[in-house]
Order: C-alpha cells, then sequence, then structure tokens
C-alpha cells in the first residue's frame, strides 16, 4: 500500500506541474549541454544540407571581397615580418586587420552587403602571418577570423573562406614541396577543425592565386612543373578537409587554376581531385579576370572607355567566360569568378555598363561573380558608413545578377 500510494502523489505532484505551466502560459524550452536552449541564435550555423556545388553556386547571386582586411601580411608597407621574425607573438589581431589601412570590419558592414542584394562574401585570411615555425595558428587570430564568419553566417549569406598571400610557406618548385605540403596540409587541419560543424553555406577555398612569385611564368599559366605540383596541393586540400570528418565530409569545396588565371594553360591544366568520400559533384572551380586589363586592372593604362558594342571590349570578357563554360561548367564543375572588378574612374555610368555586362555573360553561363572590394582603388563599400561609394554600380550588379 505505501508503495503505491507513493506512486498515486508522484502522479499527482506531475498534474499539478502541468496545470500550473497550463495556467501561466509559461513555455517549456529543453537544453543543450552548455546550458544553452535548443533555439540557435542567430549567429550559429544552422542544419546542413547535402548539396550539390552546381546547386549551391546557382543560389549565389552576386558575391564580395572583404579584401586587403584579414588578407593583410607584412611587407614594406606594413615593416611586419610575421613568421620567424618573433613578433607574430606581440601583434594585436586589430593591428594585423587594420595594417593595409581598412578599418577592424563589423557585423553593421556585411549587414550593409545583404541589405543591398550581395547573398554571398568571400573572406582572405592569410594564417602565416600569425602562425609559428611549425604553423601553429594563434588562437585569438583563428577566433577573429571565425567571429568575421559568423557574421555572414547570421544573414544566412554564402561564405568563401581561403588561404591568401600565403606564397611564401605554399610553394610549387618540386624543391620546396615537401615542407610545403607540410605547411598546407598543417594549417588546413586547423582552418577545417574550427569549422567542421558549420552548415553548407560555407565553402572553402584551397589557395587564392597559387604561384611562383617572380617567377616568368607567374601571371601567364605557370610551368608544368608548377601545375603539376598545384594539382598535388589541391588534392592534399580535398583529402585534409574531408578527414577532419563533421560537415567536413560533405562540404562544397574549391580549387584554382593556376594563379586563378584565365589563360588556356592554367585551364587545361587543372585536374579536379579526387573525393575520398565519394561525394560527388562538390568541386567548384576558381577563376580571377579583370578584363579587359587596360580598363579594369591596368593603373598605367589611360583607358578610360567600354562599350558593350565593341568586340574588343567585350572579347576579353566572353571569351574566356566561354572557354570556362565548354572546360568545366557544362561537364558539372561550377565556376566562379572569385575576383573581379574595375579601376576608379571618372564616369561612374561605364562602370556600371561595364559590370552589369559582365555578371550577365557571366551568370547565363551559370558562373558567379564576386567583386573585389580592396578599399581602395576598387573600394565599393564605404566601411565607416555602411554606405557605397558607387550606387550606379552596385544597382548594375544587382540587374546583371538577376
Amino acid at each position: 500500500m505505501q508503495i503505491v500510494f507513493k506512486r498515486f502523489l508522484s502522479i499527482m505532484l506531475l498534474l499539478l506541474c502541468a496545470l500550473a505551466v497550463s495556467c501561466t502560459g509559461l513555455e517549456i524550452t529543453t537544453s543543450t549541454p552548455n546550458g544553452k536552449p535548443n533555439d540557435k541564435p542567430d549567429d550559429t550555423p544552422g542544419p546542413f544540407t547535402d548539396i550539390t556545388a552546381a546547386d549551391i553556386i546557382g543560389k549565389i547571386r552576386v558575391g564580395w571581397n572583404l579584401g586587403n582586411t584579414l588578407d593583410t601580411h607584412g611587407d614594406s608597407r606594413t615593416g611586419y615580418h610575421w613568421l620567424g621574425g618573433g613578433l607574430y607573438t606581440n601583434t594585436a589581431v586589430s593591428d594585423m586587420e587594420k595594417a593595409w589601412g581598412n578599418p577592424v570590419t563589423t557585423k553593421a558592414n556585411i549587414d550593409a552587403l545583404k541589405n543591398a542584394g550581395f547573398n554571398a562574401v568571400r573572406i582572405p585570411a592569410t594564417w602565416y602571418k600569425c602562425a609559428d615555425s611549425d604553423y601553429n595558428i594563434r588562437a585569438d587570430w583563428m577566433a577573429r577570423v571565425k567571429e568575421t564568419v559568423d557574421y555572414a553566417a547570421s544573414n544566412n549569406m554564402y561564405i568563401i573562406l581561403n588561404t591568401h598571400h600565403d606564397e611564401d610557406i605554399f610553394r610549387f618548385l618540386d624543391k620546396d614541396m615537401p615542407e610545403s605540403r607540410r605547411a598546407f596540409q598543417k594549417i588546413w587541419e586547423q582552418i577545417a577543425d574550427t569549422f567542421r560543424d558549420y552548415n553548407e553555406r560555407l565553402i572553402f577555398e584551397g589557395l587564392n592565386e597559387p604561384r611562383t612569385k617572380g617567377s616568368a611564368a607567374e601571371w601567364n599559366g605557370g610551368t608544368s612543373e608548377e601545375r603539376n605540383n598545384l594539382n598535388i596541393m589541391e588534392q592534399l586540400f580535398v583529402d585534409t578537409v574531408r578527414a577532419s570528418g563533421g560537415n567536413n565530409a560533405k562540404r562544397i569545396l574549391v580549387v584554382s587554376t593556376y594563379a586563378a588565371s584565365a589563360t588556356l594553360a592554367a585551364m587545361n591544366s587543372v585536374i579536379i581531385p579526387v573525393d575520398p568520400m565519394n561525394a560527388v559533384n562538390k568541386i567548384v572551380v576558381s577563376i580571377h579576370a579583370y578584363e579587359p586589363y587596360n580598363f579594369a586592372l591596368n593603373e598605367n593604362s589611360s583607358v578610360t572607355t567600354w562599350n558593350k558594342n565593341n568586340l574588343s571590349d567585350t572579347l576579353p570578357i566572353t571569351g574566356w567566360i566561354d572557354r570556362a563554360y565548354d572546360m568545366f561548367v557544362s561537364r558539372g564543375y561550377p565556376v566562379i569568378l572569385g575576383e573581379f572588378a574595375s579601376l576608379r574612374r571618372n564616369d561612374e555610368s561605364v562602370r556600371a555598363d561595364w559590370a552589369e555586362f559582365y555578371t550577365s555573360y557571366a551568370g547565363k553561363k551559370g558562373i558567379k561573380c564576386f567583386w573585389w572590394d580592396d578599399g581602395g582603388n576598387f573600394r565599393l563599400l564605404n566601411r565607416g558608413t555602411n554606405t557605397f561609394y558607387y550606387p550606379q554600380i552596385v544597382a548594375a550588379l544587382m540587374r546583371g545578377s538577376e
């Protein structure tokens, strides 16, 4: 009888608790192991959706590069000597972020981009500057990169995170490959581990413009030796990310042509990596093309005009896009124009016409474009006021990417 009575009391107590909750309108929330409610805050990546590279690139409208910010590194402009100089332990993260003249990035910056219609952001980041001799990355630098990624994740934007300006440790000559492979694997093991649980909107790009700095063929497709070693490194990138587990087992990954060049030699040499997880259609190819060169990139050029009705103006754009479509997109490997922009010219309307044509033609071929915003010659977003220096260009990018 005593046992039965105790069970009766337990049942009555449960009924009373339920009645109290119902009367007061209280909401019961369950908790995760860390004590937080299961409802995730906005800046927490959501569930992972298994999606093909073509499908995810198809969802991108137009992207923006956070240039000359997390990718700053030591050279004559900064006076810093990161790796091996002993200063990596003493330089503040904010000083590294501001080293090339841009302010510390804020969430309001990324919000402004999303509100303007950009639904993707590429976050270039340099790693060797804050790594020790064994390529261990400073925890505070990794945390700052993660914080910046979270600004975009909270806006449900597509994000490309890469290694950028790390050519001093990622090299492509045979004699350099043993140490280069060690550095590359160690850096990507740490990046992949940090972001392994982010959803599919986070995309990894193994290398930015992989090349041998100062070589005669640096921007012309490289040599067969360098191109072969780049393919080896890209396979190592895929293997390393996949081995990290979590959502990285099916994450979309980006490989580059040599120096991200649009030349035939660079495109022809790309060997799409074998996916060790047998994940199908998860690879994107990245190309950079500031075309026509004398209008878009050459600071010493006097060319300030561009006309969509002039074949000499449009062919440098359409030529490489058609080639990329035939070589990659038509075979199931989507392509992104990871960087493009035009130098500041007097006539904003001409640059707007150029931007609309470029994004429109690329989009028709399934290629999505990311504007390179360095805060200087190619600036678009005023990061202090969260307005745009050239609203006509922004409007043109949106029209071209509709």
